[in-house]
């Protein structure tokens, strides 16, 4: 792909907008810039697309959008009148362009006649996930790119199930993306001037908001300890200037349990100005809402990220000081608890399954035998959580029961087919509640966990890469590690290795299938049960290391984490 050539045809064209035109001119002597802006096109996966902000073939701009959704558009008409006729759920969250991206997206479909249901503010990625299922859509739409930093943005599309589109449904709309090679030959209707297209153009309304608020507290497990402890506990809740403030605050008070909000992060920010990144899994995101839970004295503090796809965790801990938890120590926690109540009502059902990703901590699988309850693994991304609900519900082999990343993604219920921030906050208050009303605290059943499992400890660790040509050096990263025969890293041996790409298991001599493939990531299993699994990030320019190691307790699992992460990293290099 010729970068200058790209570059002067985008700057001088007539359809170029005053903006674009003003940003470009402002790097015509920046070589490096240029060539990271044309020198590609932003890839369209399963994951949809996701960069940086700004004008360019390899960025998030108004053209890369319109020549997305054109080819959206070209696969739904693909699929017949009736297709056009269900259209398109659109939402966005707050973020830079969210808003323009989405009108863009929409007026795209209009000009093709494809109908669009879109919400008026923004709404999170559970609540679009709803939408297309609840108004029989043929696709959603969702501008956001989750937890990345604020320079960037993306565009995740969802099929008819409400999961993210599926990797050959993906595939046919790429080969019609791939054939637009003139950006600005894509036409949209402007939204604020619709006359033509009124009757394929929908706002969604209040009535299908309440009717998800409503499919959530049908999930409710204790609604008595709910009723005789809500009044008391105090959470304090931080959105992150995302779009997580309505609903999260929402279905709170339809527990009647009131939440006091860090006022300087609910309002709307695209700069997300408070913190360094808005992503709930760092404590540093959560530090202004543990500073006013401290202050009044709360219980827990919640945080969502800008798509409300993510719930981040403090709890207080023996000490009465706050402790962050990760992703996994939620995912137990909130697993236990739903499985704990099930069985306590006796409403666990006889062919359930707990679904998560591989990368998520081997605790799960303890706690899952524990119960009798069947856990399985998918890759990393929950869109293949969603495949495996969508399928259950098809053969009816088993039912769906909860499912987690380690990423601080949780869903209970099959209302969406992504990870819902707002339902694991219901359920996480709800679980603060019950645990008080038997006299016990979350933390305290943290620490039970440990001592009937064995304390495990989880951590990831990432290398950032930068520049055009990053994802290529991440693959050829993991691939230098495949070649490696690795039998031991410092003093833990290696007793199995998964290679996810071919598919396949070595241990002592023998080569065994997996039943997932395709992935790259290579994945060691350690002989005292822990494990570390290398891949690249799906989202952001990161080489992702996850290390997960058991031992007696805190203090010598993090001795040993350090020593793992410290001959691991001397293999890498």
């Amino acid at each position: 792909m010729d970068y200058k050539v790209n570059y002067d045809n985008w700057v001088t064209s007539e359809f170029l907008r005053a903006d674009a035109l003003a940003e470009l001119n402002a790097i015509k002597d920046d070589e490096k810039e240029i060539e990271y802006s044309f020198g590609a096109e932003l890839e369209f996966g399963t994951a949809g697309m996701r960069g940086i902000i700004g004008y360019g073939t390899n960025k998030m701009n108004v053209y890369t959008v319109r020549r997305a959704t054109q080819g959206l558009a070209e696969f739904i008409k693909a699929n017949g009148e009736k297709a056009m006729r269900r259209g398109v759920a659109i939402s966005y969250d707050t973020r830079r362009n969210s808003e323009l991206f989405a009108k863009t997206a929409a007026g795209v479909l209009l000009y093709n006649n494809i109908k669009v249901h879109i919400y008026p503010e923004p709404r999170p990625v559970p609540m679009l996930s709803y939408a297309v299922r609840k108004l029989n859509a043929f696709a959603g739409i969702m501008i956001t790119a989750s937890h990345n930093p604020k320079e960037y943005n993306g565009y995740k599309v969802y099929g008819e199930d409400g999961a993210q589109m599926s990797p050959e449904a993906t595939e046919e709309v790429v080969k019609y993306i791939t054939a637009i090679t003139d950006y600005f030959s894509v036409k949209e209707v402007e939204i604020d001037n619709i006359k033509s297209k009124r009757a394929f153009y929908s706002v969604i309304g209040k009535k299908l908001e309440k009717s998800y608020y409503a499919e959530l507290s049908k999930l409710a497990l204790s609604k008595k300890a709910v009723k005789a402890v809500g009044k008391k506990i105090k959470i304090v809740y931080t959105p992150v200037h995302g779009s997580g403030f309505v609903p999260v605050t929402n279905i709170l008070k339809r527990l009647k349990i009131k939440a006091t909000l860090v006022e300087e992060q609910a309002k709307p920010d695209t700069e997300f100005s408070t913190v360094e990144v808005p992503n709930p899994e760092f404590k540093e995101t959560l530090s202004m809402g543990i500073a006013l839970a401290d202050k009044i004295k709360a219980d827990v503090v919640f945080g969502t990220d800008p798509d409300c796809d993510r719930l981040g965790v403090a709890i207080r801990d023996d000490k009465g000081e706050f402790v962050a938890l990760s992703g996994n120590q939620a995912g137990i926690l909130l697993l236990d608890y739903v499985l704990l109540r099930l069985k306590a009502e006796q409403k666990l059902p006889a062919n359930g399954v707990v679904v998560k990703s591989f990368v998520s901590t081997g605790m799960a699988k303890l706690i899952c035998q524990n119960y009798g309850v069947e856990l399985v693994e998918t890759p990393v991304g929950f869109k293949f959580i969603g495949e495996k609900i969508k399928q259950y519900e098809q053969d009816n082999s088993k039912t769906y029961i909860f499912g987690f990343e380690e990423s601080c993604g949780y869903l209970r219920g099959t209302h969406a087919r992504d990870k819902d921030a707002v339902v694991a906050s219901m359920l996480f208050a709800e679980m603060v509640c019950y645990y008080q009303y038997i006299n016990k605290s979350v933390y305290g059943r943290l620490t039970e966990i440990y001592d009937k499992y064995g304390y495990v400890l989880d951590t990831t660790d990432s290398i950032k890469y930068s520049g055009l040509h990053a994802m290529d050096d991440m693959n050829k990263a993991v691939s230098a590690m495949r070649e490696k025969e690795i039998t031991s890293i410092g003093k833990y041996t290696v007793s199995g290795v998964r290679d996810y790409l071919s598919g396949e298991r070595k241990a002592d001599g023998e080569v065994t299938k997996l039943d997932i493939s395709g992935v790259n990531c290579v994945y060691y299993e350690l002989l005292t049960g822990g494990f570390i699994c290398l891949r690249p990030s799906g989202t952001e320019p990161k080489l992702k290391i996850y290390y997960s190691i058991k031992a007696k307790d805190k203090e010598h699992a993090e001795k040993a984490i350090e020593e793992l992460k410290e001959n691991f990293l001397a293999l890498l290099s």
